[in-house]
């Protein structure tokens, strides 16, 4: 099948806008590469501290001319998608020594976990935290001797921030190794009903809790398609995981079978062999593309139009809002996953999951199949799923049947002819939202605004009962330069009861929503934001908003709207606490929401 004539048009319009700055970024990579292998550059005493603590490796790092992997690691114990990590170095090193290689853990970077952090002081930190696990990455692999790396880490802002610090050291190669999801508990869907009575009053904490951890009950991912696992299919999607790897389950013969085989590979793709593939040719214009692909085709987390952007520029590669959009309107939501279904991540990896999609999008033309990827040139590779042969793995072609048309579906038999994402621009400024989840009759909401600076007023607001009519919602002073963009999240269930007793509502932030967010309408990441000027400083109390994401426009209908002074906004309490001292640098530094609110790139 030829390529999609929308797919091949934005693809070309993202390698022209790139050009120059993919042209400088690869003339660099080139150039680093051709300065041969790292260690060589190190004089002997640099390379004694380097292996001073390696015991039975030490002669092998000092005299031998195998590649040594560095191993970057994202572990934690807090985490429960990371808690699985904590065995994966012992796995590699074993799996290099094998095949006369070395291995090293070159260093950690931080993992925070949205979960914990929601609602709290500590979420103003959540979005930074990419930044810093980027430069992190940084530093671990500056000490210039390895000839490829691992990378372990899965969720919501740490793979991005690897990815960044991935490009930045596009020279070497780089496969990402997850830990997967873990296994199935309590139905997102009565998750999500218990959290709305608790909202409403109508339980007690007690049972909000014993809800809460039959959810989260085990090591691995959250099992709803939120912002951890739309990252484990992006990996996949972009060429950096080893095919089928993103969604097997911790702690199991084939997700270690499945490390080991990633250490190896990555062994096996460094410049000092025959199949050389540096993460800067893997990170392609058309790779970004097939991310994006992925992110439609799933129904995938809001965060990764925050994301995408920011990883695209530390490969020289500039995507803007209009890609998303015009890549939604040819691309079916082809997934029902929770929070846009019933299902949960284990359900639709047993129902064909991302191999029958590639498949599928592959045979329509809406996938570049010509793109490098770490495990072969060609992304047709990734229409195989690993099985397990003894301790080893065999890839075989995956079934071209869906094993649960209400989960996955067929190209030409979709839930929605388009993935579900789309800009928004008028004069509240310019932003986007995510209808896979909201009801037809919701795309278009006309209401009088509320205005709010912070989800807890939101909720006092609520409790009060002074929601009454059709309201849209608004909270603005929430970006990135104002309190660093934390995740809304905890209006979901306040703003659903509204919803669920009739009333039309919608909420409009320079803010961010969860992963996870749903069946409310949400224009998201409005920028510029109102600390800086932006126009959703303007609005007032009672204004008439209207939110049409049909047509893509977000705009106060008030006649004097234009011609008004921006509110301002005490935010002296947001730069202290619980380490937000630490972040003055990034909330002054940080760029527009639009081109992916990074500091570092």
């Amino acid at each position: 099948m030829s390529l999609n004539d929308t797919i091949a048009s934005v693809t070309t319009r993202i390698e022209e806008r790139s050009a120059t700055m993919r042209a400088t970024y690869l003339d660099r990579m080139r150039r680093a590469a051709d300065e041969g292998p790292r260690r060589a550059h190190l004089t002997c005493g640099n390379q004694a501290h380097a292996y001073a603590a390696m015991g039975d490796d030490q002669n092998a790092l000092a005299t031998g001319t195998a590649p040594n992997l560095g191993i970057v690691t994202a572990y934690n114990d807090m985490l429960s998608a990371h808690q699985p990590f904590e065995r994966f170095p012992q796995l590699i090193r074993d799996a290099a020594r094998a095949t006369g290689a070395t291995a090293q853990v070159a260093g950690g970077v931080p993992a925070m976990c949205d979960g914990v952090t929601q609602g709290q002081v500590g979420m103003e930190l959540s979005l930074f935290s990419r930044d810093v696990i980027a430069l992190a990455a940084g530093v671990a692999l500056s000490h210039n001797t390895f000839d490829a790396a691992v990378y372990l880490g899965v969720c919501d802002k740490i793979v991005p921030g690897l990815i960044i610090a991935a490009a930045t050291f596009g020279y070497i190669p780089g496969l990402f190794l997850p830990a997967g999801p873990m296994t199935s508990g309590l139905p997102n869907d009565e998750k999500a009903r218990i959290r709305q009575l608790f909202a409403t009053g109508e339980i007690g904490r007690d049972e909000l809790m014993k809800a809460e951890m039959e959810s989260y009950h085990g090591p691995g991912t959250c099992t709803f398609y939120g912002t951890a696992n739309t990252n484990q299919m992006l990996m996949e999607f972009m060429g950096l995981h080893l095919p089928g790897a993103s969604f097997v389950n911790p702690n199991t013969p084939l997700r270690d079978a499945l490390t080991v085989a990633g250490a190896q590979r990555a062994l096996e793709i460094t410049n000092l062999g025959n199949d050389y593939r540096p993460v800067c040719d893997v990170l392609s214009e058309k790779a970004f593309v097939n991310g994006i692909v992925g992110l439609m085709a799933t129904g995938g987390s809001t965060n990764l139009v925050l994301h995408l952007p920011a990883m695209a520029r530390a490969a020289g590669v500039h995507l803007e809002l209009a890609d998303f959009d015009e890549i939604s309107s040819v691309t079916p939501l082809m997934a029902k996953v929770y929070p846009n279904g019933l299902a949960d991540v284990n359900h639709f990896h047993a129902a064909g999951g991302l191999q029958y999609m590639m498949a599928e999008l592959l045979e329509a033309g809406l996938l570049h199949d010509d793109v490098m990827t770490v495990a072969g040139d060609g992304l047709s590779r990734y229409t195989q799923e690993p099985k397990l042969e003894g301790d080893r793995i065999e890839w075989v072609e995956a079934d071209r049947q869906t094993q649960n048309d209400k989960i996955l579906r067929p190209v030409g038999d979709p839930f929605q002819k388009t993935g579900g994402l789309k800009q928004l621009y008028g004069n509240l400024g310019h932003g986007m939202i995510k209808v896979s989840a909201v009801a037809p009759e919701r795309h278009v909401i006309e209401a009088k605004a509320r205005v709010f600076q912070d989800q807890e007023s939101v909720k006092t607001a609520f409790k009060n009962g002074e929601f009454t009519e059709d309201t849209i919602v608004v909270v603005r002073f929430q970006g990135p330069s104002s309190n660093g963009m934390p995740e809304l999240h905890g209006l979901t269930p306040t703003l659903a009861v509204l919803q669920d007793r009739g009333l039309k509502v919608a909420l409009v932030t320079d803010g961010r929503m969860s992963g996870a967010s749903g069946k409310v309408p949400a224009a998201i990441h409005v920028s510029p934001e109102a600390k800086n000027g932006g126009p959703l400083a303007k609005l007032r109390d009672g204004d008439m908003v209207r939110l049409d994401a049909v047509n893509g426009t977000l705009d106060c209908l008030a006649e004097d709207f234009e011609t008004r002074e921006n509110a301002t906004a005490d935010l002296t309490g947001n730069g202290h606490g619980v380490g937000r001292e630490l972040f003055e640098a990034f909330r002054q530094n940080v760029g527009l929401a639009s081109n992916g609110a990074a500091v570092v790139v």
